[in-house]
């Protein structure tokens, strides 16, 4: 893990799905100075609000407060970030990224969202800013991942 002291060493970065949802909660140090989105991240972040369930095993939980809260994720994404699109240079590296994970003895089945971020992540040459580092497992020789610390927020319970 990043010291949360250490200066980034990379100045451009795609942030990944996980960096917008837990923005708030992580150290800005860790974060590059430009900073970038996909059009797959938008995606995610646009399906979040409808995923809202109620929880009846947690009596604290608001699905209201819930769909509020990713609506606003949303918005400010929006407002900032003028999304990377998934073009036909990122679909031609998708393949290489999924024979990548496929040689790992991995499916990349469930995980298309994440692949298809790592491949516009190659396609663009930027390093990819996760909370999640073990998404991108076998992809060392396409992709640089940077670890990001991720803290405990209330709704990680």
């Amino acid at each position: 893990m990043p010291d949360e002291h250490q200066p980034v060493e990379h100045q451009q970065g795609l942030l990944d799905t996980n960096i917008m949802i837990l923005r708030k909660w992580i150290n800005s140090s860790e974060l590059p100075a430009e900073m970038a989105i996909t059009a797959i991240t938008l995606a995610e972040l646009s399906a979040g609000p409808h995923q809202v369930r109620s929880n009846a095993e947690q009596n604290d939980y608001d699905e209201h407060a819930e769909r509020a809260r990713r609506t606003d994720i949303l918005q400010r994404a929006e407002n900032e970030f003028d999304p990377i699109p998934f073009d036909a240079e990122a679909a031609r590296i998708y393949g290489r990224v999924c024979a990548a994970v496929i040689s790992t003895g991995r499916t990349p089945r469930r995980r298309i969202a994440d692949l298809m971020i790592a491949s516009i992540a190659v396609a663009e040459d930027l390093p990819l800013f996760t909370t999640n580092p073990d998404d991108f497992k076998g992809l060392d020789d396409l992709l640089t991942v940077v670890p990001v610390t991720r803290r405990k927020v209330l709704h990680d319970r």
